[in-house]
């Protein structure tokens, strides 16, 4: 009997210790779990930290600056127009807020408008803005040569900011080089050039009469035609062929949109284009002197 106590309690002894010595793996497990939790958490919470501060920096970045309002530089700062032709010249500000936009004249340091308003006499000028585009545009009605030169769009920052803009009124030029007399040998070919310069647009078309009569290019004398270039400068160019004593008088260019030119063709049989003049000085003379003659006869008649 006391054998089978004696291996009861050994075999209670053995229990016993497996018992904790399991219980002490387990706890030893346990505490390394918590460990690594413990140092995963840490981990977890720094990268955590380091996107956070990444983060932060780039909201930092990516904010806008607060840089206040400016100019797109993009815009044409040379604006040149035709006299009578409606001008505008156009002005692109970012970020205004609430500041005003005002636009003066250089020349005599005038202020034309404040916002939409106009503060000059000078009704041809307004400021027109378009709330899609920002911009703050001056339109000149009716512009003349005078008003050509600098232009200031203007910011009521502090201190103020300008973009300034330089303007030009041209009038259509029409030339005929070699004008405003032209002597050509009889024979020979008669080349008149028209130059029609600062416009708008090319003219649609550019007429040539001869003595005030439109040419017919398709006429019987044959030989004649025009040749008319157009772009930002149009040049038209009318060729008379075998010229002749008949080809002699006035010739006329007219552009469709510019002023005409004039220009006197003289047609010489072997004489001196000199010799010409003094004919015709003397023919002048000549019928000055005999109406003074019939007029002196006139007055002694009458006495």
């Amino acid at each position: 009997m006391f054998r089978n106590l004696k291996a009861i309690c050994v075999l209670a002894i053995i229990f016993i210790f497996f018992h904790r010595k399991i219980d002490c793996q387990y706890a030893y497990i346990d505490h390394n779990q918590q460990t690594n939790a413990s140092v995963f958490v840490q981990k977890s919470r720094g990268i955590e930290e380091t996107f956070d501060s990444l983060g932060d920096t780039y909201l930092k970045q990516s904010r806008p600056l607060d840089r206040g309002p400016y100019f797109d530089t993009s815009a044409t700062k040379n604006v040149t127009s035709l006299v009578g032709k409606t001008a505008h010249l156009n002005c692109r500000i970012k970020n205004l807020g609430n500041k005003t936009v005002s636009w003066i004249r250089h020349r005599d340091l005038h202020l034309l408008t404040v916002g939409e308003s106009t503060y000059t006499s000078d009704q041809r000028f307004t400021s027109i803005y378009n709330k899609l585009s920002g911009d703050w545009s001056l339109q000149i009605k009716f512009p003349q040569i005078r008003d050509s030169g600098v232009y200031e769009c203007q910011v009521s920052t502090t201190p103020p900011v300008g973009y300034t803009m330089v303007f030009s009124v041209v009038e259509p030029i029409t030339s005929i080089p070699g004008g405003p007399e032209l002597y050509i040998d009889m024979g020979s070919t008669v080349n008149l050039t028209c130059i029609v310069k600062h416009l708008p647009d090319p003219p649609l078309t550019v007429h040539w009469t001869h003595n005030n009569e439109e040419i017919n290019y398709d006429s019987p004398r044959g030989g004649v035609s025009v040749i008319t270039e157009k772009g930002d400068i149009t040049t038209s160019y009318l060729l008379i062929q075998r010229a002749r004593i008949s080809d002699s008088g006035r010739y006329a260019c007219l552009p469709s949109n510019a002023n005409s030119k004039t220009v006197n063709v003289h047609v010489l049989n072997g004489e001196h284009p000199a010799a010409v003049q003094r004919a015709g000085y003397s023919v002048n003379y000549c019928s000055n002197f005999i109406v003074v003659l019939i007029m002196c006869r006139i007055i002694y008649i009458i006495d």
